[in-house]
């Protein structure tokens, strides 16, 4: 069913904060322009260009029929929508995606369906994740013999303690992060 965008107004863009670099969209076919739910939050949704099936545990690349060009030294996070994620157990695969600001093409989102016995039915206009714009920092690269210590150090994964008892670590390997 087309999507009538009439209903898209000025405030569900966000609100206009002086210095705030514009975000360029090409929109193709029925798709909305992505917006804010309420004019003070961070993501803007993204929905679908396309009608299909995600079966139960599957995954599927969906056309949001948008290409965008994000400001300079910024960079896109295409997360989950919460509510999909609690009553579905719809999330992005990657989440989140990363839509760098060079990029010109088809922003699509990998969706996981983590269900594991009912699919889902996605129609075009149906929100399916959120874009949260950020800057970001482009670190010049420096190698080092050794880096500075800290109070973590080397701690990794579980390092700071479980969900059990306070000061417990259920750790397998703390040295290895990321």
């Amino acid at each position: 069913m087309p999507v009538d965008h009439a209903d898209i107004t000025p405030e569900g863009a966000g609100r206009a904060v002086a210095g705030a670099p514009t975000l360029r969209i090409r929109r193709s076919g029925a798709t909305p322009l992505p917006h804010r739910a309420h004019s003070d939050d961070a993501g803007l949704d993204l929905a679908s260009a396309e009608e299909l099936v995600i079966p139960p545990g599957g995954r599927a690349l969906v056309d949001t029929g948008l290409a965008i060009a994000l400001p300079p030294s910024t960079v896109g996070m295409v997360c989950p929508r919460s509510g999909l994620a609690a009553r579905h157990g719809i999330t992005v695969l990657n989440g989140p995606g990363i839509v760098d600001a060079g990029y010109r093409g088809p922003v699509k989102v990998a969706l996981h369906n983590t269900d594991p016995t009912e699919p889902f039915a996605l129609g075009v206009g149906d929100r399916i994740a959120q874009l949260v714009v950020v800057p970001f920092l482009a670190p010049v690269l420096q190698e080092v013999d050794d880096l500075d210590e800290t109070e973590r150090s080397e701690g990794g994964f579980g390092s700071s303690g479980g969900f059990g008892a306070a000061g417990s670590s259920t750790a397998v390997d703390t040295t290895t992060e990321g």
